[in-house]
Order: structure tokens, then C-alpha cells, then sequence
């Protein structure tokens, strides 16, 4: 296996791909935050599969979490991240810092506004506001011409794919199908805080999840359908539910039952551990 190639600054990432462009060459970026499972790898092997060139970035952007949030224990293992990055395929990997990404006096930041509205925007507030000014960076910065992304942090998904067509952005976003453990849990980073019972109960997630998608698929009113998901999910043991909802794909407002274009959305806090997921109803 080769050894990947590691650039830190921005200034060298533009210097590694400088000849490429030049000569028309496609470039793939997998923006992450390292921790990396076989969700990241999928999203490698897709850009490898459309691309000329492949760019992994991982950078732990402190931006994107709230004061009581879990930045300083966020998993980090940068040389097993290397590693699975060289064996997929990979042709780069951009690392900085968070100095090179924010420099002293910067002052700049992105904002969605709409899309940002419900979901995670409401029980995590100064969230996307993070997302969308360190995705813009990385996208100008990489100046790639495919970006990849995964279809479980759909209301990222969709924040990105905004903000790069309102700021003329050109770069073509990716959404990738979520990948999912045997039992149907979606593969995160977070998964490995989750203790033995609560990987048990995590199970439940999926499962309830697609059960009530069917539900709703059928087109009756999604308030007393959602409403027996949560007494399920309940029993199962998961209590605490930042939000579970029927939402438009598209402007991820709130459904009162299913319409094409629609999506179940649920985030649910099992242990110390805060779980996203979202299932296509229609």
C-alpha cells in the first residue's frame, strides 16, 4: 500500500493540485472529521469512481459545536484515518489546523437561513452556522469539481447544496446513501461512544424509524403516527428526543402527512451519545 500524501496549508493543497486543473483534470473532495468508518470509505470509493484525483479532508471544526457539546472528546485517530484513506484509494489528504482555518482576526461566516430553521437548527443553534462557513472554506479552497456527502446528515446535505448555488459556488454536490451497521443503525463517528446496552438500544432506532416511514407512506395524518413512534421508542428505552418529524426534502419544513419528496427525521439521545437519522417516505 502507498504512502498518502499529507498537505496542512492551504497554500500547498492549491500547489498539489495546480498541474491537474491545468489540464482539466476531476477533482473529488470527502470533506470529514477523521474518526473515519466504512460511511467516509463509501464516500471515497464513490469520488474514486468519478474522478481523476481524490482529496480527503479532515479537520475537527470547533466552530460547528456548542458550548456544552462534545469537541474535546470527538474521536481523533489521524494515522488509522491515513491508512484507511491510502487502502480506498485515496490521492490526498488535506489536514490543518485550526490556525490555518482560522487565522487571527478572522471575522467571516456563512449563514442559511430557512433550511436551517428546523431539525438540528433548533436544538442545536449555532451548528450550521459552523457548517456552512468551514464547507464553503474547504470548497474554495480544494476548488474540486465534485464534493461527496452523506445522505444520514441530510439537513447538511441539503444546507451545503444551497449555500454553494446561492454563493455560484462550482463545484456538483454528492449525496451518498447511508451506509448501515447488520441490525440498521447508520454508521457515525459517534457510534463508539455508545455502551454495550446502549448499542442494544440503538438497534431499536432504525427499526422504528422505518417502521413509521411505511406508516406514513400510506398518506394518513403524520401526527398520531408520529406520535405512536415515540411510545415505541419509549418502551424500547430511548426517552429523549431532540425531535421527530415528517419534513419536505427540499425546504425540510414540517409535513401533516406525506407527500413525494418526503422524509422522516429523528435525533435521539441514547446515554451520553446524540444520534441522527432520517428515512425517504415518498
Amino acid at each position: 500500500m502507498r504512502d498518502l500524501p499529507i498537505v496542512r496549508r492551504v497554500a500547498d493543497l492549491r500547489a498539489s493540485t495546480r498541474d491537474l486543473r491545468l489540464r482539466q483534470k476531476s477533482i473529488g473532495l470527502v470533506p470529514t472529521m477523521g474518526a473515519l468508518h466504512d460511511g467516509h470509505i463509501a464516500l471515497v470509493h464513490r469520488a474514486k469512481a468519478e474522478n481523476d484525483f481524490v482529496i480527503a479532508t479532515i479537520f475537527v471544526n470547533p466552530t460547528q459545536f456548542g458550548p456544552n457539546e462534545d469537541l474535546k472528546a470527538y474521536p481523533r485517530d489521524e494515522s488509522g484515518d491515513v491508512a484507511k484513506l491510502a487502502e480506498a484509494g485515496c490521492d490526498l489528504l488535506f489536514a490543518p489546523d485550526v490556525a490555518e482555518m482560522y487565522p487571527a482576526g478572522f471575522a467571516t461566516s456563512v449563514t442559511v437561513s430557512g433550511l436551517t430553521d428546523n431539525l438540528c437548527g433548533v436544538s442545536r443553534p449555532h451548528h450550521f452556522g459552523g457548517v456552512a462557513t468551514i464547507v464553503t472554506k474547504l470548497l474554495l479552497q480544494a476548488q474540486a469539481s465534485r464534493a461527496y456527502f452523506g445522505e444520514k446528515d441530510f439537513q447538511q446535505l441539503q444546507v451545503i447544496r444551497r449555500l454553494a448555488r446561492d454563493l455560484d459556488i462550482p463545484v456538483a454536490i454528492v449525496g451518498v446513501p447511508t451506509i448501515r451497521e447488520a441490525d440498521g443503525l447508520a454508521l457515525s463517528s459517534r457510534n463508539r461512544y455508545l455502551a454495550t446496552d446502549d448499542r442494544a438500544m440503538a438497534a431499536a432506532l432504525p427499526r422504528i424509524l422505518r417502521e413509521t416511514a411505511a406508516e406514513l407512506a400510506a398518506g394518513h395524518a403524520a401526527a398520531p403516527i408520529l406520535d405512536a413512534a415515540k411510545r415505541r421508542l419509549a418502551d424500547a428505552g430511548i426517552t429523549r428526543l431532540d425531535y421527530l418529524e415528517l419534513c419536505g426534502e427540499e425546504n425540510l419544513q414540517p409535513l401533516h402527512a406525506a407527500i413525494p419528496g418526503s422524509r422522516l427525521f429523528v435525533a435521539a439521545h441514547i446515554g451520553r451519545t446524540r444520534l441522527i437519522d432520517n428515512w425517504s417516505v415518498l
